[in-house]
This record gives structure tokens, C-alpha cells and sequence, in this order.
């Protein structure tokens, strides 16, 4: 590896969906250090990317839905390192060579019912970063438009989830409530707490 200060990686563990990996680097001072990542790529993908041989491509969309009926789509799932549910965005990963707003369709779909009307590429950001600390995981916020009726018909067995449509005051009451939440719905409660659709302005 010459890309950067990571020197080498070694494959510690992988599963399906995860892997992990010891990263041998070079820190500011240039001493040998070591790192432990969490990757969704194979080590093969991994390598490339860290090499400058291969582009970074998004892993995941997170989407900032705003229905019809002026609300804000939000989630409540059970995420198991947590023993408990937790509100989020919509979100999921991007299949392969899928193009991210094709995934947004997609997941908007089969998490909530819902269907898109329009993404608002100004507004949407391309590509940001989940937890730098643990992950080189990726992820485009997309901004969009939905409407239709939410429904849990395409949900994956392993997904227990609960799609809901907040108003601006539901927004401020699950803002002073006492519950576990996602650092992404937070910030986006908080502006459509205060801005409602302009929020997409």
C-alpha cells in the first residue's frame, strides 16, 4: 500500500455483511501504529480503494423524505447492538453497481410504502461519512419528495420496522421525549422542527 499512511491490512474476521481489519499505518509522527476497521468491502475492494487503485464508491443512501401531506417520513427499528428500537431515517445499502438515487426509490419502497416523487439533487450530498472513527462506510443524504400510504408489506424478514409521518409539532414532541435516536434523524428533526417544507429551500 502507498496511498496514504496505511501500510498494510490483514483480514481478522468476515461475514456476510461485515468484515474486520487490522490496519498497519503511519501516524503524524511516522511511528508504526495499528487500526481496527470495520468494512462492509472484501479485502480484495478494500486494498484497491485504500491503494488509489480502485474509486470509493457510496455504500448506503440516507433519505430525507417530506410526503404530500407536508410530514416528514421517519422510522422506528430494532437495531440489535442497540437491545432496542431507534428512530431513524429511511435508509439502506446500495446493490452493487445500482446507482444511489435508483436505491432511494428502491428502499423508500420497501421500508415505508411510500413512492417517490422527486429528489432534490441541490440540496442532496453526494457522499459523507457514517462513523470515520470505526468505518470508511459511506452514505449519500438524498433529499426527495413521496407520496402514497405507508405499508410494511416489503419489509425483509431480519427488518422490524415502523414507518411513520411526523408533523412539525410531532417533530418538537419526539425531540423533547426521552428516546434513542439516530444522530442524522436528530439533526433533521431539529430543522424540520423549525422549518417544516422549507426545509427543501
Amino acid at each position: 500500500m502507498k496511498k496514504g499512511r496505511i501500510q498494510s491490512l490483514e483480514l481478522l474476521k468476515a461475514t456476510k455483511f461485515l468484515s474486520l481489519y487490522e490496519a498497519k499505518y503511519k501516524n503524524k509522527f511516522n511511528e508504526d501504529k495499528k487500526w481496527i476497521i470495520a468494512s462492509r468491502k472484501d479485502e480484495a475492494t478494500l486494498s484497491a480503494q485504500y491503494n488509489g487503485e480502485k474509486e470509493e464508491k457510496v455504500d448506503a443512501v440516507v433519505i430525507l423524505a417530506l410526503h404530500e401531506e407536508e410530514k416528514l417520513v421517519v422510522i422506528k427499528q430494532f437495531r440489535v447492538p442497540l437491545n432496542d428500537y431507534v428512530y431513524e431515517l429511511p435508509a439502506g445499502l446500495v446493490d452493487g453497481d445500482e446507482e444511489p438515487y435508483a436505491a432511494v426509490t428502491r428502499e423508500l419502497k420497501e421500508e415505508t410504502g411510500l413512492d417517490l416523487v422527486q429528489i432534490y439533487e441541490n440540496k442532496s450530498n453526494p457522499k459523507a461519512y457514517f462513523s470515520a472513527g470505526m468505518t470508511e462506510e459511506s452514505g449519500a443524504l438524498v433529499y426527495c419528495s413521496c407520496k402514497g400510504s405507508l405499508s410494511k408489506d416489503g419489509l425483509e424478514a431480519d427488518e422490524d420496522i415502523e414507518p411513520m409521518l411526523l408533523t412539525k409539532e410531532d417533530a418538537k414532541a419526539l425531540l423533547a421525549s426521552d428516546v434513542k435516536m439516530d444522530i442524522k434523524v436528530f439533526l433533521v428533526l431539529q430543522s424540520f422542527a423549525q422549518l417544516g417544507m422549507d426545509i427543501l429551500k
